[in-house]
């Protein structure tokens, strides 16, 4: 098994103790250290590459989103989850903009961090669920105007982008589809050029934005 190398990076010593102890129980986790600062972060990772980072956005001296900047400068191959109190939309796009690959709060069980944690080392954005509002929210009133692209799209295209906008991953998909994950990652690549984005974040925007729902 694929072990997944973390780092939690928090300034509260019991909050920090509490994920290590999490992460330890899941046998997919390899290695966890510990940060108490983005500047000790940032020091680490030097050292240590992990491939996963669990960052707090409130912290002294460096806080969370200036961290997630200068670590993403130094190695963008680092997979950052914010892990914070913040439910608001200035915070979470905030962190998107800067580069983060997952947005959660602290008060998610344990099965929302691993799952977190293990859908962004496969290369996924995962934001809890719970916040999708806040995308819609943000995006609802601009009414932008797509009707050619969306008119090139396959049916099986436009079925994974509604899916995708609700938050489901491509395991997710493959399993309600009945088609496999590589076919899923097929039609999603050639979602990406369609809609001319990039990830998956901006794929559901766009469907947000121009009210797809699954015919």
């Amino acid at each position: 098994m694929e072990k997944i190398s973390v780092m939690v990076v928090d300034d509260h010593p019991l909050i920090r103790e509490g994920l290590v102890k999490i992460l330890k129980l899941d046998e997919s986790i390899e290695t966890v250290k510990q940060a108490s600062s983005g500047k000790d972060a940032i020091k680490l990772i030097k050292k240590f590459t992990p491939d996963v980072i669990l960052l707090d956005i409130n912290m002294p001296e460096i806080n969370g989103l200036k961290t997630l900047k200068q670590i993403k400068k130094i190695n963008n191959q680092i997979k950052i989850i914010i892990l914070t109190i913040h439910n608001d939309e200035e915070y979470l796009f905030n962190a998107l903009d800067i580069g983060a690959n997952g947005y959660i709060l602290k008060d998610s069980n344990s099965d929302t961090i691993l799952k977190a944690i293990k859908k962004v080392y496969k290369g996924e954005t995962y934001i809890q669920p719970s916040l999708s509002s806040l995308l819609i929210k943000k995006y609802k009133n601009k009414k932008t105007s797509k009707k050619k692209i969306i008119q090139t799209l396959t049916n099986r295209e436009y079925e994974i982008l509604s899916l995708i906008a609700k938050g489901l991953s491509n395991e997710d998909i493959s399993n309600k589809l009945f088609i496999s994950e590589k076919t899923v990652k097929r039609h999603i690549s050639n979602l990406y050029k369609k809609l001319d984005v990039k990830d998956r974040i901006n794929a559901a925007i766009f469907a947000y934005k121009n009210n797809i729902e699954k015919p």
